[in-house]
């Protein structure tokens, strides 16, 4: 089984690629937290992957919150399940995979009959187009980057695909960048604890087609009404889907984006 999370559909690319290739069941965590469904069966020597875009550096609350959840009717076995994790990312992921880690590791239902935690012990980051586009130094890619960013993560899916089929234990592929845990543990800390807000989010009514589009998207239901109302509930992940699938670019998040680029995979 594999557990993804994805706003702007470059994860889900990357989840669907692998469930195809492996015969794997993907199951979206929105999906699974819409209707509480935490608890799973664990099929002997079955598979555990997880797969979701790197956030400021970290794996996205959504993803840490339901794996603070997560049980399976087996506890799992280090020994029996081969688990493996796999992170998208604009150009690096800090120590995304170490947060990821220690989020299994704190789950006592993850444990098993020893003691040891479920971890994920094969790990990859796939560079996929950027879609953050809400502070002053990041934008989306050119048509040719986005092109090559993702033809090449193609052909490193097969290479991956190759390892997760033979269960091949301890491989970890990573782009962490030049100063990991200044990303993540800094910059990171303060960007998902600060910066993970729906309260920005604008919408210019006179521009605004009544599609319906951004509500559609919305993987956390966080959206109401045409012109769109973001209700503040605390779930919004900043994914920026609502954002990035406006046709009219009505949807803006502050008046950093007002000319900023959009994206979402297949656009």
């Amino acid at each position: 089984m594999i557990f993804y999370f994805s706003g702007t559909g470059n994860t889900r690319w990357v989840a669907e690629q692998i469930g195809q290739a492996l015969k794997e069941e993907l199951l979206f965590i929105p999906d699974m937290i819409r209707e509480q469904r935490y608890s799973f069966t664990l099929h002997e020597g079955e598979r555990i992957g997880f797969c979701f875009p790197t956030h400021g550096w970290q794996p996205p609350r959504i993803v840490r919150d339901f794996i603070r959840s997560l049980r399976f009717s087996e506890r799992p076995s280090a020994d029996a399940h081969f688990c493996w994790a796999l992170t998208t990312c604009g150009d690096n992921m800090g120590e995304a995979m170490t947060i990821l880690n220690k989020e299994l590791a704190a789950n006592p239902h993850l444990r098993d009959a020893e003691g040891r935690s479920l971890t994920a012990e094969t790990q990859f980051s796939v560079i996929m187009p950027e879609s953050y586009v809400c502070l002053p130094f990041m934008y989306t890619d050119t048509e040719e980057k986005e092109a090559m960013k993702i033809e090449n993560a193609q052909r490193q899916l097969h290479h991956i695909i190759s390892i997760l089929k033979d269960q091949k234990r301890g491989i970890v592929e990573l782009e962490k960048g030049a100063t990991p845990r200044l990303y993540s543990y800094v910059i990171g800390g303060y960007f998902n604890q600060r910066m993970i807000t729906d309260r920005k989010f604008t919408v210019d009514a006179d521009k605004c087609i009544g599609c319906g589009k951004c509500k559609k998207v919305c993987p956390v239901d966080n959206i109401e009404g045409t012109p769109p109302v973001w209700l503040h509930n605390g779930k919004c992940t900043c994914c920026l889907a609502c954002y990035h699938h406006c046709p009219v670019h009505a949807v803006n998040y502050g008046k950093i984006t007002r000319k900023r680029g959009q994206y979402f995979f297949g656009h």
